[in-house]
């Protein structure tokens, strides 16, 4: 029988593990900690070994949260819930981020005003939905001469729409075109909609 020449593989060289996101109970080293309760309170500072035995006592965990604070603040909760809660919510933000879609309104150098409320009102749509809105203005042969004129337009564009939106791109000048770009403000969108509800209802 011919004698193989096989050599054992080598075994797979396994990377770095990375470090945890949270110090959790005696993974805790700082000797004091601001102290919140499994009911969001903050409850005071508290020495470290102290704090543990509370959490201890209350069969649950001392996770520190806000380790760069001064006292670091740490709190009592269930870690594996609070872990699956943190990773619930990375998820919904990164399926967010990724069906966020750039919508484009584009506009003539001369637009009525019929034309213009018509596009505000579609670009208010987009941005309701958390969308981003790039409005452009076009400009042919010598009508770049007149940019101000498109300059103008998108001031016009951005006020329209400051109750529910920010300003992601300010005014830039792209060859024949002047474009902005106008991101969801999620805190003014809240107000917006808690407005309307209140109009509905009254």
């Amino acid at each position: 029988m011919k004698s193989s020449n096989f050599t054992p593989s080598k075994p797979p060289i396994r990377g770095k593990q990375s470090e945890p996101k949270y110090k959790v109970n005696n993974e805790i080293r700082v000797e004091q900690v601001r102290l919140i309760d499994e009911q969001g309170k903050m409850i005071g500072i508290y020495p470290t070994r102290e704090a543990l035995k509370i959490a201890s006592e209350r069969d649950l965990d001392l996770v520190l949260i806000a380790p760069q604070a001064d006292p670091p603040v740490a709190r009592i909760i269930d870690y594996g819930k609070f872990i699956f809660e943190q990773q619930k919510k990375e998820k919904a933000e990164r399926k967010k981020q990724a069906q966020q879609q750039l919508k484009e309104i584009r506009f003539k150098w001369r637009t009525d005003t019929h034309d213009f409320n018509f596009k505000v009102r579609h670009a208010r749509e987009f941005l309701l939905e958390g969308n981003k809105v790039k409005a452009s203005v076009f400009f042919r042969g010598r009508e770049i001469m007149h940019q101000e004129v498109g300059e103008e337009l998108l001031n016009r564009f951005i006020q329209e729409l400051s109750d529910i939106s920010k300003i992601d791109q300010s005014l830039k000048s792209e060859g024949k075109r002047i474009s902005v770009i106008l991101a969801p403000d999620k805190a003014k969108i809240q107000q917006y909609e808690k407005q309307k509800k209140q109009e509905n209802q009254s």
